[in-house]
């Protein structure tokens, strides 16, 4: 079942990425053009993330499928991250579909991120992703959870941290 899954969103990544994705826009007057949260990717922005009080900025959750191995398109508007975080027990795959976003291990320099990049994080690693300061950003997020599995929020990406990846 779960290599089913798998597959399923391996394909549904492929597509994505093979129609080129989108970057969603900005008005002049800085605020999200017309749909703009939904053509960042092929995959459905979905409604405000319910973890938005663990994040700095708007983002948006829609989950793709829900048992055995999760997976959840999520949606950053520019500027967007998420707080430092550990998953305890779990393995993370990012599935970058859009825009142009970042992704930070504790100690070690940003990684930039655009469509097609794949992120793996193992267990066990404090780390945050989210979108450039001008550009929305999207990525699947996959959970390889084992038994017990948790996620820890820690700190707020600083205002400090976020600046050394402009």
């Amino acid at each position: 079942m779960r290599l089913r899954h798998f597959a399923l969103a391996a394909a549904m990544t492929a597509a994505a990425l093979l129609s080129g994705g989108m970057t969603g826009s900005v008005s002049a007057a800085g605020m999200p053009a017309e749909d703009s949260v939904n053509q960042v990717s092929v995959f459905p922005a979905g409604e405000k993330n319910p973890y938005g009080a663990y994040f700095t900025g708007q983002s948006y959750l829609q989950m793709l499928v829900a048992e055995d191995v999760p997976i959840g398109n999520v949606t950053f508007e520019p500027g967007c991250r998420n707080f430092w975080h550990i998953h305890h027990n779990s393995k993370q795959i990012l599935l970058v579909t859009g825009g142009r976003g970042y992704y930070q291990e504790w100690g070690k320099e940003p990684r930039e991120l655009h469509p097609g990049d794949v992120v793996e994080v193992p267990p066990e690693v404090k780390h945050w992703h989210g979108a450039a300061p001008d550009s929305w950003f999207s990525h699947l997020s996959v959970e390889v959870a084992g038994e017990g599995a948790s996620n820890e929020w820690c700190e707020p990406v600083s205002d400090e941290e976020y600046g050394q990846v402009r």
